[in-house]
């Protein structure tokens, strides 16, 4: 239920999988990060790339999976995050949780994404008109 890959995924795929752990699941609540064309920083980003520690970034997912099923009343979690050169508009991470009660899965979402900019060795970079920079904050 954790994947770091170069190519798309399917919403509808993750969040079918998610429901399929079972049938007591009430909620499901996702976050879809994508890849927008301006930020205040770096004005107006021409496409986004994402670099990661192969191995690690995996290991880091799991682990921030297996905390949020021990830490909040959720059933199932889903975590996806892609590498490579991203373009405007395209999809780069996707969480998914299913719960008995639409709260615990909220919460749970919102845990695992602002853990997972956090901890997880992936790195952004933005290509703009005035070069590359590399994204250090994490909002």
């Amino acid at each position: 239920m954790i994947s770091v890959q170069r190519e798309d995924f399917s919403v509808e795929e993750q969040i079918d999988a998610v429901k399929a752990a079972s049938k007591r699941i009430g909620g499901v609540v996702t976050f879809l990060g994508t890849s927008r064309d301006f930020t205040e920083e770096a004005g107006e980003i021409k496409k986004l790339e994402f670099e990661h520690y192969p191995g690690m970034a995996e290991k880091k997912l799991g682990e921030l999976r297996k905390a949020a099923l021990e830490k909040f009343d959720i059933i199932e979690a889903s975590i996806i995050h892609r590498y490579g050169e991203i373009a405007v508009g395209e999809n780069i991470v996707l969480i998914v949780v299913g719960a008995m009660h639409r709260a615990d899965a909220f919460e749970a979402c919102r845990w695992l994404i602002d853990e997972l900019k956090q901890i997880v060795p992936i790195w952004k970079k933005e290509h703009t008109k005035s070069g590359e920079v590399w994204v250090t904050d994490h909002p």
